[in-house]
């Protein structure tokens, strides 16, 4: 057993009974806004189009009529390879009103990955965004022990579903739906495997919905206020993306579901979410197109005064003070001149976002709420069925993961191994049930109730939780130092010029790091700087006006930590780091195993060269 020496826990306003099936999510929806348009899409011609809380609850019993006439049965597993699309959400809601068990495929997953996740959970369909995706799986297919056919979203597959369920009558169906209980199995969510082995983890109807209630509790503002709204672009094979698709249907919210990222900032001019939910790269990229578009003299002088001055004024409101009045007065100038519009990048009516998946730079954050559009830091993994805790939307503390959401505990173990943090520690009705067909490495991560994150941490007196870093990716240096990699690489992540940052140094005398550029952030900065764009990686890792931007944003990142945690020493690779050649996972994270490895020649013989002898 874990010995604990600090928690906290954010208290049920009332009791929550998560006993239930999640399709009663949609069912309540669409008792409760029949005619409004729950759901929101962009149709392959570029229009819009929805359905209205009946329309898609009816054709969801239809779809779910569909799968039982296949003979599935209460138990079986069905998986899903595509993006996230309005037939995604229904066949999820559809499979788990009838006891299915639904398993998430990302579409960056290798074929290998594919065969093993549909052996381990006995996948008996799989379902696919497109015709590609369907090649893949079929190409596998004869080698997975129980898979018998693949289905293609494009061939018409859940309109002829919904047709051949016409054959199942309602009182087959709500049978079928009266079976399923809190403690029925829902899915199975493999991780991303930046740690080792991708894990299938085991949630629970009730899983879901106790954080689904949950949300309700702590963000009533969003889940249930007037006229709200989100775009959804991220995978929903990502436990978080489903998570909010629940919270979303289960509240007054308009969900927008879509997937591609070429359209994504005229979805979010004409969808206009109040609330914007997205990865720290997102974050970054907006911010650097708007630094792009001041360009050179004077606007760019008047941008980079107003960043000064945005992030001048997050501090004084984080420290419970007020800017000086000349400060106040250009601060009230540039929310009209310049915050606005980057506000409207987002369609213009989010008050705040929620950023969650990988470390964000402060200076990023404290900027964003400057502006006047709040960057809430949140936390969650697979095991603890997506978020567990969050910043509050009022009362938020920049630089912390929030408060644990309404009915979770938060604790820290004892420090180990040298590091000054222990480890975070989660228990809630959240926490997964388990690990599929692995008893041993359940009972290793979950003991007394209590989930080993594997993440560094503290708790402040009011509650507040801060990361500080992995414990698989704390780094300890020669000389001893604990170095959590991940504030430096958030910082130099942050330059447009930056692909990917990697800090490394385990076991070697000082700080080091692996970087890689975005080259069409390269040549759109070497414009601004009124030099010539390159043609490749290569010519940019070798330009000399880069190499000295990168060394800008490694002083900047070293700024924020002592000399003995500091970057000495960096390299830039002309390479692409991404999910095909291994080095990310499927939700982008840095598979660091994997990149040391691959790079071990030029670490050991270059980076940290043994010196020669005089």
């Amino acid at each position: 057993m874990p010995k604990v020496i600090k928690q906290t826990t954010t208290k049920l306003l009332k009791p929550i009974d998560a006993d239930g099936n999640l399709f009663d999510l949609l069912d309540d929806r669409a008792s409760r806004t029949p005619d409004a348009q729950i759901i929101r899409y962009r149709d392959a011609d570029g229009s819009w189009k929805g359905f209205t809380g009946t329309e898609f609850r009816d054709k969801t019993v239809a779809l779910a009529k569909g799968l039982m006439s296949k003979g599935l049965k209460r138990g079986d597993a069905i998986a899903i390879l595509a993006g996230t699309s309005w037939r995604w959400t229904m066949l999820d809601f559809a499979a788990l009103s009838i006891g299915l068990v639904v398993v998430p495929i990302y579409q960056t997953d290798s074929l290998k990955q594919i065969h093993d996740i549909c052996d381990d959970s006995t996948v008996l369909y799989v379902f696919t965004g497109d015709d590609a995706q369907k090649q893949r799986v079929q190409s596998v297919k004869d080698s997975c022990q129980t898979l018998r056919d693949v289905f293609d979203f494009e061939d018409g597959i859940i309109e002829a579903l919904q047709t051949l369920g016409a054959c199942v009558d309602d009182a087959e169906f709500d049978a079928r739906r009266k079976q399923v209980h809190g403690d029925t199995l829902a899915t199975i969510v493999y991780t991303s495997g930046s740690t080792g082995k991708p894990k299938g983890v085991e949630l629970t109807h009730s899983n879901f919905l106790f954080t689904v209630y949950s949300g309700y509790q702590y963000m009533p503002e969003f889940v249930f206020g007037k006229d709200q709204g989100l775009w959804l672009f991220l995978p929903l094979a990502h436990v978080f993306a489903r998570y909010m698709q629940f919270i979303c249907i289960a509240g007054t919210v308009q969900l927008g579901l879509g997937d591609n990222f070429h359209t994504i900032l005229d979805d979010f001019a004409e969808f206009k979410p109040t609330l914007i939910l997205a990865v720290p790269r997102v974050f970054e990229k907006v911010y650097n197109a708007a630094s792009q578009r001041a360009g050179t003299g004077w606007k760019a002088r008047m941008f980079n005064r107003a960043t000064v001055t945005a992030r001048d004024w997050s501090h004084a409101q984080q420290a419970g003070t007020k800017l000086p009045l000349g400060e106040r007065i250009r601060y009230a100038f540039y929310r009209k001149a310049i915050y606005q519009k980057i506000i409207d990048v987002f369609g213009g009516r989010a008050e705040r976002a929620i950023s969650g998946g990988a470390a964000i730079s402060a200076d990023l954050t404290h900027f964003f709420n400057g502006i006047g559009m709040p960057l809430l830091e949140g936390y969650g993994m697979t095991e603890t069925t997506a978020p567990c805790c969050v910043n509050p939307f009022h009362g938020y503390k920049i630089g912390t993961i929030g408060l644990p959401l309404n009915g979770i505990t938060f604790g820290i173990a004892e420090p180990v191994n040298g590091n000054e943090c222990g480890e975070v520690l989660i228990k809630s009705p959240s926490v997964c049930r388990g690990y599929h067909n692995n008893p041993e490495e359940t009972s290793r991560q979950i003991e007394d109730g209590w989930l080993h994150t594997g993440d560094l941490g503290d708790i402040d007196d009011d509650g507040f939780i801060s990361l500080k870093g992995r414990m698989k990716d704390i780094i300890i240096t020669a000389g001893g130092k604990n170095v959590s990699p991940g504030e430096l690489e958030a910082v130099v992540m942050k330059g447009e010029i930056v692909d990917q940052c990697l800090v490394i140094g385990d076991g070697k005398p000082f700080v080091s790091a692996l970087i890689t550029l975005d080259l069409d952030g390269v040549n759109d900065w070497l414009q601004t700087q009124g030099a010539d764009p390159v043609k490749d990686l290569d010519e940019a890792s070798k330009n000399p006006a880069v190499r000295a931007e990168l060394e800008r944003l490694v002083d900047d990142a070293n700024s924020h930590v002592s000399r003995a945690e500091s970057i000495r020493k960096f390299e830039v690779l002309p390479d692409v780091w991404n999910v095909d050649n291994e080095m990310l996972t499927p939700s982008l994270k840095a598979r660091r195993n994997v990149i040391t490895a691959h790079y071990r020649k030029l670490i050991d013989k270059v980076i940290y060269a043994p010196r020669k002898k005089q």
